[in-house]
Formats: structure tokens, sequence, C-alpha cells
């Protein structure tokens, strides 16, 4: 008996241990009130207004899917999330309600005939304005909707379910037309996958080079082939006035893109091999011009799939790319090739050649112009005018040539570092030409760009601008900027000549909100929208925008959020959540550029770290963690040093004011910015806890580079250990609170970052929470799991920041 006695205590003793190391068994759990209501306000409404500012939809989005909803079936193929049951992308950002507002009426209408339980997306004006469409998704199908402004009524068009799998879903032809792609089968025609393979699944490389990123969601046997095939495939259908008729034979469309004169189709169309390296997008493919009704005009090129893609910025494969309509001409292709053989590195002159065709697609192309960097597009103008665009992503620098379509030469215009922010000047602006494209617009009898800046950096902080570029004198004149103490940017030029523009406008106390404003008249701003404030609860929070110097002399800035009514005489510091993402700069110049605005109206989104303020946190959100490239260094060969410089700038900062405590300190990011924390941990004693979310900490699990490092980890493998927290995370002994989505699909970030650190610190005896999201991907969207994840920061904030030892 006594034996039995024993043998039973000691169970009981066993089972208690293992108890205490079982795993964390939590439901979901709810943060407190004030953050949960801002993670559920309803946003105001976003806005698409026609070209002359006659009527506008108000557009309302769905709030946060349910889990459940996330859960529903999915197919990841191809680097693509699928719905199987409806031939659509299985994670969208549905529009549950649109509305309709005459501008000069100022009324609002109510659309009739609107599906119940909308889902809709993809809404688009047609050619004259007078209608709009959108598709909506049920759980079967996805179906085309128009609605005419003029009756405010919603009339579904189509018979056959779309295919919005791949690509643009539908284009119009005229107010009365619409092109779109179809589903050929019923989702229940589906390949059933197997219980038992025919073999197994096979890969090989006879000697070929192809590096390639770290794709999420590959391709991954002949069945994920089949799958893909059935999903991506479909038949273009031309709607005219209700009737369908099919435009040549099914295919996998990557695009199809009408000719401004509306009589030619350019596609690009999937075929097999599929690729198991590489995500859909870079598929073997035919890239060919067809008439209206699908009969091939020009096979333009064959292209391989892009496995051989040379690794290292500015490296493209050595064939043609970038196809597009010029928007200027009736029906030209245009098109670009590397004069390097894809390699930037080869000593030529010129890197690209553009060249152009012209129907009836029967003569040989011709060549417009070389590039001296990598060409990335052109924007065109009037007949004379078009505007060419050129990159050095390995650089960091961009250039702007003015080509004469004439002459066929190139003027460099402008050129900057793309990280220069105070010396951009801005976008050039548009209209719609006679073919209804946008097209670059001259003013001033064509001697000047109309150029828009909605961001317009400054040193002062963010205030957006309008100028006038003088093409001949190569200067940018602003003649409209942004007034101190708001924020507001055009988001329209409605009249060129007059200056009408349609203007966004905020302020810390003002929701955005849209107004006509008249440059030349100088009447009053006319307001066409009044949203109301959705975020009560960040009523009295005070927001500045902070300058400090690290120890090196770089300028660094953050934007600083303090509790409503906080007095730092009687309340003292804080403590502080800092939340950042790094960036790389060749410049200290660069670097020290200040960015935002203090003046913006605080909007709150999921992943945001303001919703600590209400619980009596000061938060420096956007703190600036530049790395810069030094003594002719790589920016990451310091990577870790500079860091710890702007770690430490920022909390001395914040101490100095007197608002934050520099011993209850937390340093959080989402993605590079998890990367960040987690190496500030294991290398600083600077903070109490940190924050990751769907970080990546092993560098080798993206050997062929990642973030701005082009180098391989072949090329310098002692780069990739430092940078990888993992390395160290027997030196990680600050608490760190690791989330991640369990179905991440970024590219490098994949779950088992998070799964390796979490076991790696807690071998070491580390502090150390991992949170599992189910059914999330690399952005969060499931309403439990977005309240449970900001209940997990709260509580450890509060166990290890606000109240620690």
């Amino acid at each position: 008996m006594r034996k039995l006695k024993h043998l039973f205590a000691v169970c009981i003793l066993l089972l208690a241990y293992n108890l205490s190391y079982s795993q964390d068994a939590v439901t979901y759990q709810t943060p407190p009130k004030d953050i949960a209501d801002l993670l559920l306000a309803n946003p105001t409404p976003s806005v698409s207004i026609t070209s002359r500012a006659e009527w506008m939809i108000l557009i309302e989005r769905n709030s946060y899917p349910t889990v459940e909803e996330l859960g529903q079936p999915e197919v990841r193929v191809a680097g693509l999330r699928l719905n199987p049951n409806n031939f659509s992308p299985s994670r969208q950002n549905f529009i549950n309600n649109f509305t309709l507002k005459n501008i000069k009426a100022n009324k609002e209408y109510k659309i009739t005939g609107l599906p119940a339980n909308m889902l809709a997306g993809n809404a688009s004006w047609s050619p004259a304005e007078k209608k709009f469409a959108f598709t909506n998704t049920t759980g079967n199908k996805v179906d085309l909707y128009v609605v005419d402004v003029l009756t405010q009524k919603a009339t579904k068009i189509n018979k056959e379910a779309l295919n919005i799998n791949l690509g643009n879903s539908f284009t119009w032809v005229d107010d009365n037309t619409i092109v779109y792609k179809a589903a050929t089968q019923l989702p229940t025609a589906a390949p059933k996958k197997p219980i038992t393979p025919k073999g197994p699944t096979v890969q090989q490389n006879l000697g070929k080079v192809a590096p390639s990123p770290t794709f999420e969601d590959l391709i991954k046997s002949p069945y994920d082939e089949q799958i893909f095939e059935f999903l991506a495939t479909s038949q273009l259908i031309q709607n005219k006035n209700g009737v369908e008729t099919k435009i040549g034979k099914p295919s996998i469309y990557l695009s199809f893109q009408l000719s401004p004169d509306k009589k030619y189709f350019l596609t690009r169309t999937i075929r097999k091999p599929f690729s198991y390296l590489v995500t859909a997008n870079g598929f073997p493919s035919t890239v060919a011009i067809t008439d209206l009704t699908g009969k091939n005009i020009k096979t333009l090129a064959e292209l391989s799939s892009s496995e051989g893609t040379p690794s290292g910025y500015d490296n493209t494969q050595n064939v043609a790319r970038a196809f597009e309509w010029r928007d200027d001409d009736a029906a030209t292709i245009t098109w670009a090739m590397p004069l390097d053989s894809g390699l930037i590195k080869k000593k030529v002159d010129y890197h690209d050649a553009v060249y152009s065709l012209s129907a009836p697609f029967t003569s040989e192309a011709k060549e417009l112009f070389k590039t001296k960097l990598r060409y990335a597009g052109t924007s065109w103008g009037n007949e004379t005018l078009a505007l060419v665009r050129e990159i050095s992503r390995t650089k960091q620098m961009s250039r702007v040539d003015r080509y004469n379509t004439t002459k066929n030469t190139l003027e460099v215009l402008y050129e900057r570092s793309q990280n220069d922010a105070y010396g951009n000047p801005g976008n050039p602006v548009t209209e719609k030409n006679k073919f209804g494209r946008e097209a670059v617009i001259t003013i001033d009898n064509g001697t000047k760009l109309l150029m828009n800046n909605i961001t317009g950096s400054s040193p002062k902080g963010d205030l957006p601008f309008l100028a006038k570029f003088d093409l001949n004198t190569k200067q940018n004149e602003i003649i409209w900027r942004c007034s101190d103490g708001s924020y507001e940017y055009v988001t329209d030029v409605l009249d060129a000549n007059d200056l009408v523009l349609l203007t966004r406008k905020e302020s810390q106390k003002d929701v955005p909100n849209y107004f006509i404003k008249n440059l030349k008249s100088k009447v009053a701003d006319i307001s066409i929208t009044s949203f109301k404030n959705p975020y009560p609860q960040l009523d009295g929070v005070t927001k500045q925008k902070v300058f400090y110097k690290r120890a090196d002399g770089v300028d660094l800035t953050g934007d600083l959020y303090l509790p409503k009514n906080y007095n730092k005489d009687k309340d003292g510091p804080l403590p502080v959540l800092i939340w950042a993402y790094p960036r790389e700069f060749n410049s200290a110049a660069d670097a020290a550029q200040v960015r935002g605005s203090q003046y913006r109206f605080t909007t709150i989104s999921w992943a945001s770290p303001i919703f600590y303020v209400t619980q009596g946190y000061a938060i420096l959100d956007n703190a600036e963690m530049p790395i810069v490239a030094k003594d002719d260094k790589k920016p990451n060969d310091t990577f870790i040093e500079q860091l710890q410089l702007n770690a430490e700038a920022a909390i001395n900062k914040l101490s100095e004011l007197g608002v934050g405590d520099k011993n209850r300190v937390a340093v959080g990011g989402h993605s590079y910015g998890a990367f960040m924390t987690a190496n500030l941990l294991a290398h600083t004693n600077l903070f109490k806890a940190g924050i990751a979310r769907s970080g990546a900490y092993n560098r080798t699990l993206t050997p062929f580079g990642f973030q701005n490092e082009d180098r391989t980890y072949w090329q310098d493998p002692k780069l990739y250990f430092d940078m990888s927290p993992f390395s160290f995370a027997d030196k990680i002994k600050t608490p760190i609170l690791l989330i991640h989505g369990d179905a991440d699909d970024n590219s490098g970030t994949f779950p088992i970052n998070s799964e390796r650190l979490f076991n790696a610190i807690k071998g070491h005896g580390g502090t150390v929470r991992f949170v599992f999201l189910p059914y999330e991907a690399h952005s969060y969207r499931g309403k439990e799991n977005l309240l449970h994840m900001l209940w997990e920061q709260n509580q450890w904030l509060e166990k290890y920041v606000k109240n620690a030892k």
C-alpha cells in the first residue's frame, strides 16, 4: 500500500511537471476596449471621381473577415492563393457598398440593384464615364455588374462566370462593350488529388545557371501543375449590350491589353512547361497581337522561364521585355532589349534599346532610342514629347529623359538619387488624349510640364506641391504648396489651363476630406466630402515630429505620440514603444532627410503601434533606422553597428525630452522591422522587451539576396552569418514576443524562421513567447487573430516594460 501511495505521488509530480512545460493553451482573447474599438472602427470611405469632377463613387470596404472566412478552401500554387470554388483569389479586400454622389448638386444617391451581401472589386469607369463596372464574388462564381450613373441602377451583365485568377479581369471597349475573362469549366470539374501518386516528383538541372528568390507557394508536383492549369485557364468574352461572344480559344492569360484605337489586343499567355522555381509571372509565355475576334496577327516573342535571370540588381534576362502600347498612337507596340546580355556590369555605352512596331505589324521593328541605364518605362505625351525613365538600383539613382518622337533623340531632363526625397520634382500631370489614354500634358505653349509631388519632402517635413518644369531651363518652379499646419496634396488636375485642382486635405485634428481648389480665381475651396472622425479614442493624443542626431552625426527623426492629458512635469517619464523599419542608403545626406509630416491626421491600421498610446505609453513610430554606406563599403557591412547607433539616439532623445523612461523601452517591428528587433536584442542591452512579427531571422534561407542586399551567401557567407539573429540566439536574453502567420506568403519570411528562433532561444534559456496565427499570410486580416495579437502585445508590454522589475 505504501508503494502504491508513493507511485501515485510520483505520478502526480510528473504530471504537474509535464503540465508546467506543456504548450500554453490559449483561446482567443481581446485587448482593452479602447484598443479593440480602434481596430474595429469603420474607416472613412475611399473615392473615385470622374475626370471633370462631376460624379463621385464613395467606396466602403468590409471590416476584417473572421478567421472562419480565412479558413475556407484555398489552393496555393504557382505563387498564387486561389479559391477553388469560384475562380478568384482567396484573399481579397472586398468592397461592401457603393454610393454615387453628384458633386455639382452636392447630392448622394443610393444605387439600386446591387447584389445582396456584396463582395465587390475592380471598380472601373467606362470611357465616357457614364457608367462604372465591378466584379462581385459569391461562393461559387464571380459576376460582372455595370452601374448606370444617370439611373443609379446596377445590372449583372454576364451569363458566363468570370475567371479573375490572373492579371486584369476585364477592360472597357466602349460604354456598351466590355471584354472579360470567363471560366471554361465548373469548379466541380477540378482534377482530384490522387491518394497515391504515379511516382516521385523529380526535378533536375543540366548545367544551367538559375539563381532564384525564395518564393512561396510554388508548384511542387504534377498534380499542382494540373490544378494550376485548371484554375488559370480562361476564355476571353466580348459582351456588347448583354450579348456574349467568345474571342479566340481558351488560354492562360497573364494579361490582355486593348490598343488605343480599340482594334487589337496585346496578349501574354502562359505555356508549358510550368516552373517549380518561380511564380506564374515567370513561367514561359507568348506575347502576341490579335484582332478583336482572337485571330493571331503577330507573335512578338516566345519568352522562356525567368529561372535564368542573373542574380544582382539591374540584371535582367537577355530577352525582350516591357511590351506595351504607345498611348499617343493608334496601334504601336514598344518593348526593350538588353544590349549588355542582361548583365549590368558589362562595359557598354548603352544598356538597353527600345523598339517599336506599328499596325499592320508586317514591317521590321524600328529602333527608337537607347538608354545608358536600365530602361524602366515611357510616359507618352503629345506628337513630339515622351518622357523616358532609366534606373540604377545598384547606385540608387533614377533619370528622366525627354524623348523627341520626330528626331528620335534623348535629352536628360533630371536625375537624382532615388533616396533624395528633397530633390524629387514630382510626377508629370496627365490627361486623357483622343484615344482615351492618359498622356503627359504640356502648358505655357508647350514649354513646360505640370509636375505634381504628393509628398513634397522638405526640411520642415512633407509639404506637397504643384510645380511647372521648364523643358528648356530644366528648372522646377513651385506654383502651389501645402501650407504649414496641414497636409494637403493634389489628387487630380481637373483643368490644367485654369489650374483647377482636386485636393485631399487633413490636419492633426481634421479628418482627410476632398476639395476643389482654383489657383487662378482664388475663390474659397469647395468641400465635396464631409467625413467624420472614426477614432474618438485618440482625441487629445498629441503628435510631434522629433529631430535628433546619432553619435556619428547622421540626423534622424521619428513620430512621437503621447497620451491625452499627459503632463511630463506631473506624470513623469513614460514607458516607451519604438517601432521601426530599417532602410539602406548610399548617402548619409539622403539618410538624414526628414520624411513624413506631423500634421497628418492619425489613422489606425491593424499593424500600427499607436494603439498603445491609449494604455499610457509614449510611442515613437517611424523611428528612422538608416543603414548608410561608409568608407566605400556597402550599407550592410556595418548593419549591426548602425542599428545600435540609431536605437541609442532614439532612446536618449526621448529621455532628454523628459517623456520617455530609458529604463522601460520596448522595440518592435514587422517583417524587416522584426529582423531589426531580433538583432537589437541579440547585440544590445538597450531594451526591456521586443515584439517581432513575421520576420526572417536566418539569412541563409534567402541565399540569393534579401531586402536591398544583392550579394549572395556564397559571395559573403560571413555577412549572412553576422546579420542573422539566429546565429546569436544564445545572446537573446531580453524577453521577445514572436508572432507569425502560419500561411506567410512573403518571399523569404517563411514561418520556419520564427519556429526555429523560438526553439533556439528556448534551448538557451531565454524568455520568449511564440504566437502562431492560423490562416494568416504576411499581412494579417482575421478579426479574432488581430484582436488576439493586440492582446498579446499589450500583455507583453505590461509585464516586461510598464511594470518591469
